[in-house]
């Protein structure tokens, strides 16, 4: 009789994670998913990225699935190109709570990610994209960031590090919004309460998965939820240090093939079908 795994969902970070620093994935990394794929196991991102700027990369690695997109607030179907699910921080709240962190930090520059499949990000004077290959449309002004329905609003401050902004950011704004540290440059504003887990979540009850059998992979404070959820949390070895605290295992570097490096343990040459629950 085949061994079972233990794991029937397989949830992966992208920027830090799953992508090398060009955006690719490796061919050891794709091997090593498809392999666990066949095994009977789902791949599931689980992303800050909006679903728009997730679109190219699923299909890179041929994923016709679901993705959670927007820090959580987003369920993507990439074979439909449609959001399952997705829920919109409330524009005049998120004004409100960029003016209470500007009251206590100084001028910090802003940007949105719009809701939808075809939503926009756009970014206000000053605001210097992280990630300089994503798309990005630039605005004259703070007011236009509010003129659709918005997913998240993406903050940097000139001076302050993106532990002191996310600590100060979450002082000031309470119950307003959930405030999340995603990579280098990156702290956001959410709808309060939604995490990656409750995106995880929604998208592993239409999968059929628990958590018990799910296996997470991270790299960055926005993960903790994600790995509290999950029975298992891999963290990479360029994490940050909250999330190497909080995890079950440290692997190598997303550049060194990390995930392939648990997986290839996990699901050995030879795993055949295995159950899902």
């Amino acid at each position: 009789m085949t061994p079972r795994t233990a794991y029937a969902l397989i949830a992966t970070d992208l920027d830090g994670t799953l992508l090398r620093g060009d955006d690719t994935v490796s061919a050891r990394t794709r091997s090593a998913l498809a392999r666990a794929v066949a095994s009977g196991a789902r791949h599931l991102v689980v992303t800050g990225r909006p679903a728009p700027r997730v679109r190219p990369l699923l299909r890179i690695l041929g994923g016709r699935g679901l993705a959670v997109c927007g820090q959580g607030a987003q369920v993507y179907d990439a074979g439909a190109d449609r959001l399952l699910w997705s829920v919109t921080l409330d524009r005049e709240l998120a004004e409100n709570a960029l003016g209470k962190i500007e009251a206590e930090v100084g001028e910090v520059y802003a940007a949105v990610d719009q809701d939808g499949v075809e939503g926009l990000t756009l970014i206000e004077p000053g605001y210097r994209m992280p990630h300089p290959n994503l798309p990005s449309v630039r605005v004259r002004h703070r007011d236009e960031l509010w003129r659709e329905p918005i997913s998240k609003v993406l903050l940097r401050h000139p001076e302050l590090s993106d532990d002191e902004l996310a600590a100060a950011a979450r002082e000031a704004v309470g119950s307003l919004a959930t405030v999340t540290m995603s990579g280098p440059g990156t702290v956001e504003l959410q709808p309060y309460g939604v995490t990656k887990a409750t995106g995880l979540d929604r998208a592993a009850r239409l999968l059929g998965v628990t958590p018990a059998r799910t296996l997470a992979f991270g790299d960055m404070p926005n993960d903790i939820p994600m790995f509290a959820w999950a029975a298992r949390g891999v963290a990479m070895a360029n994490a940050h240090a909250e999330l190497r605290a909080v995890a079950d295992e440290v692997t190598l570097s997303n550049e060194e093939d990390g995930i392939a490096v648990v997986l290839e343990r996990l699901f050995p040459q030879g795993t055949l079908q295995q159950a899902r629950q």
